[in-house]
Parts: C-alpha cells; structure tokens; sequence
C-alpha cells in the first residue's frame, strides 16, 4: 500500500448539518462473536424508524462474506446489511477496508472496494508509511459519512482491549477517539462469564478509552432475565456503567453473519433421514467464503449440512462446492480428504452437483494462475465434471447483474479472480450494468455452475434449479430476498426496542429513539 494517494471524495452534505454535529455511536465487544453487527444492524434500523438519518461504519472488517456495491465495488457483507437497515445504498466509505483470509497467515486487501494485493499478517501489521496510510483512509471513509449523516453507528472487530494490537488497531477505541465517539459494549452471556467479560475489558483498557464507555449490553440471554438483576446491579456498581438491556437469544430473527458459521450450525452432524425434506452437503472448504449464498435454501424448507470428513454422499439430494478464496489451495485439500472420488462416483451415478464461484472452477477441467494470484503461480487439475477450464487474471470481476434461468429471472453479484472458458451451452444468460448479455456457468448432466452469488434469492429459481431433483417436492412461495431481509431488520430493532434503555440511549446519542 505504500505510496498510495489519501482518498477524500466528496460528499453532499445534509442541510444545516456540520461535521462537528456528528454523533459517532461505538458498538464494540468484549471478544469476538459476541453479536456487534447484530446489535449494530438493529440499531441501525430502530434510529431509522425514529426518523434518524443515520449510517453504519466499519473501518476494517477481515471476512470472507463480502458483497458488491451498486457500484461495482466489493465491501464486507455486515456493512450491506446495515446499511439496508439504515435504508441505505451500501457505500465502501462504510466498509473501507476490508481484509479476505486466504491463507492461514494472509489475506487479500480491498481498500474503498478495490484490490491492493495480497500481504501477510506480518507485513501488513509491521507500521510505517504503509500503516499511517490505511488509518488515514479509514478516518477520511469516517469524515465523509460525518459530513452527511448526523448519526454513525461504528461497529468494532474482535475485542476492544486487545493490548497488545492497541498500537495497530484501525477499528476500535482509535476511531471512537477520531470521531469524538460514545461506546457500547457488548458480552455475550451464553459464552459464560459475563461479569469478567465486563469489568475484565475496563480492567485492560487505559483511562482515556474508559472514559469513552457508555453502557453496557448483555447480549444471548436465555431464561427468565428477571433472575439477572442483582447481575446486572453487581455490573453498574462494579464498574459505574449502565447496562442499557438483557437482550435475550432469538431464533425468530435471521440476519446475515458476518464472517462465520452461525453458533447454531451443525458441521459434520449426522447424515439425514426426513424423506419429506430436500437435502443439501455444503462442503466446509478451509477458506469457505459466501456462505449466506444458502440462506434462501433454508427459506424454502431445505435441510442444509455443513460436511468437512468424509462420508457417505447418497442420502443428500444436492451437493453444493461453495465459493473460496483461495481455489486451488481448498482444491489440494478436498483431494487429500478423498472428496474428489466421492464428487466423481457421485456424478457418475446421476447425483446433483452445484459449484458455485471458486467451486464452479473446481468442478472444471484445469485451473491455472500463470501470475501467482492466489499463491505459487502454476496450474492444478480440477475435477473434470464440467467442460470449463479458468485462467486467474491479474483483476478482479466485481459486479451486480441480472439475467435469466431459462424462464426464470434470476439476479445477483459476481466476486471473482479468473476467467472461465466454456465448451457446450451456459446455465445462466446475465445482463452486467453497461446492457450487454453474457453467459454465465455450465451444466453437465446434474452437475451445474456458477459465478453468480445470491442465485436463490430470486423467487422462483430454488423451483426452477432444484425442483427437477426431486419433483415429488412441492416449494414454497416465499417473499423475495429483500422484502424478507427488510422483514427481519425491522424484527430486529422491534427486539432491541423492547430489551433496551431508550432513554439512556437517546442521551448518549442525542437522538430520538
């Protein structure tokens, strides 16, 4: 990144709003998985329908679940969902950097939605010019939101008193101190120990980060809340902070994880019995990257598995290789757990198989990275279930689109290294934002895919795709994937309204709750 320009586009600032008028509202955590975007995201749309124009902020996020911007750019997909509760157009100023594992010790660096390279851990955390340029980034991506909106709700990464990466850190109490921020904290009492939680992040922190702590949030509570009160008391008096609610553990609400698995996700479980049910194995790939891909399928009544050992493919219906981020190498991998004979036996036998993205290239004749894209540069064979062969290249397609599944319309977004090759006729015809059709992924018999993320949220395509599996099936008619993620943010900050404090939340922000 060094020798990088600082990036301060403009924004149309509100009327009679200043920058200096902002209110930065923090939510941070005391470790990771705690519920920060979720309590962000319900946040975000309880201000909004207080009539608050407000936006969330996420200066560095490192995830494999990342989405494209209307306008062509890539940003982490907790920061699209927030920014839909905020009733927003995603822009990467909410999400300006955004760090995608693709090795145990790198990741691919997107800086305001586009590639900067690959670096590892320790050469992107080593400082210097290079460091002092991503902070400046983030802190412009901040300003312009502060210049716009009167009220930005930042989310935090990981712990917010890690003291050994105080010096480095780009996402917590440096950007509650740029912005002039108030901080949330949220536990999470189903991990257990919830009060060392608390008052063992204040304990870690120095006295000008303390002072910016505003409340407390108990986040996955189970039970009767009301046996929580002396907890809860021992809390405020422990540490002279409010907790602002007990948020109980839901499972009526459903909104897109961040960077992970749900807590509640079953991977390797036991193979399934309900002939009632279609069933789907979700090879659990080492860097596994848009898993939110299958939330539609759930939607619709469809039985999902997570797998990673070998088993037995039979009882499934559909076996799904997800997208990666790092193909060839998740490629060595599933070869070296014997998955590759399986997925032959399989399609030999008339089994359904879809590949999506990195899993679409899998599924393919050769893959070749003649430019070290992904790694050592060099070619590996793929599966040779389809007639497709892939030539990572040196740029990124990142794109929304929309297009066809035979009759059906399907729509969706492209985040992909690589181009493909294709003997024979696509599964998809697309439409890319400059009007000009394209074909899009293969199909062989069972065997599909594609490049195209989000292909079940179109309503109709699960009928139209998987129907002919199983035609026995009856599916569902479900709302089409915005009306449903619209539907589940505003459960959301129906929860956190009738759990939550507003009045102690309208003083920190003042804002309307």
């Amino acid at each position: 990144m060094a020798g990088r320009t600082r990036h301060r586009n403009p924004v149309t600032q509100s009327a009679g709003h200043r920058m200096s008028d902002a209110r930065l509202l923090c939510v941070f955590g005391t470790g990771s998985d705690v519920g920060k975007s979720w309590i962000t995201a319900g946040l975000c749309r309880l201000f909004a329908d207080a009539g608050v124009s407000v936006a969330p902020y996420k200066a560095q996020n490192m995830s494999n679940n990342a989405g494209v911007t209307p306008a062509g750019l890539e940003m982490g997909r907790a920061q699209i969902v927030q920014a839909h509760a905020c009733r927003l157009v995603p822009h990467v100023d909410m999400n300006p950097l955004l760090l995608k594992p693709n090795t145990d010790t790198g990741a691919q660096v997107i800086a305001l939605g586009r590639v900067l390279g690959s670096m590892s851990a320790r050469d992107y955390f080593r400082g210097g010019q290079a460091a002092d340029e991503r902070r400046a980034l983030v802190h412009d991506a901040l300003d312009r939101l502060r210049a716009k909106y009167p009220l930005i709700i930042a989310e935090g990464a990981g712990s917010c008193a890690e003291v050994n990466l105080r010096q480095r850190d780009l996402v917590n109490m440096p950007i509650a101190h740029h912005g002039d921020g108030a901080v949330l904290i949220v536990a999470d009492i189903h991990k257990g120990g919830v009060f060392a939680q608390c008052v063992g992040t204040l304990a870690c922190m120095p006295p000008a980060d303390r002072a910016r702590v505003k409340g407390f949030i108990i986040n996955r509570f189970r039970g009767d809340a009301s046996l929580f009160e002396d907890g809860r008391a021992w809390i405020e008096a422990e540490t002279g902070i409010p907790v602002l609610g007990v948020v109980p553990w839901s499972t009526h609400i459903q909104i897109e994880l961040e960077d992970g698995l749900s807590p509640d996700t079953i991977v390797d479980g036991p193979a399934p019995a309900d002939p009632t049910r279609f069933h789907v194995a979700v090879l659990r790939l080492p860097h596994i990257s848009n898993f939110t891909d299958f939330d539609a399928l759930e939607r619709h009544g469809v039985q999902i598995h997570y797998v990673t050992r070998l088993r037995a493919l039979a009882p499934y219906d559909l076996v799904v290789l997800p997208g990666s981020k790092n193909t060839r190498g998740d490629l060595t991998w599933l070869r070296a757990q014997g998955w590759d004979r399986q997925l032959k036996a399989r399609a030999q036998n008339g089994g359904a198989i879809l590949g999506i993205c990195g899993g679409y290239q899998m599924l393919g004749r050769r893959i070749a990275d003649p430019f070290g894209v992904e790694g050592t540069p060099g070619d590996t064979p793929g599966l040779g279930l389809l007639p497709v062969e892939t030539v990572m290249a040196r740029e990124k397609t990142t794109r929304q689109v929309q297009g066809r599944l035979g009759d059906t319309p399907v729509t969706g977004y492209e985040i992909h290294v690589g181009e493909t090759t294709l003997e024979g006729d696509p599964l998809l015809w697309l439409h890319t934002p400059d009007g000009q059709p394209h074909p899009d992924g293969a199909r062989q018999g069972l065997t599909f895919g594609t490049y195209l993320h989000g292909l079940f949220d179109a309503p109709g395509v699960v009928a139209s795709l998987l129907g002919p599996i199983r035609p026995e099936l009856e599916w569902p008619t479900v709302p089409s994937h915005a009306t449903w993620r619209d539907a589940q943010l505003s459960r959301l900050a129906a929860h956190l309204r009738a759990h939550l404090d507003l009045e102690v939340l309208a003083k920190i922000t003042g804002m309307a709750t």
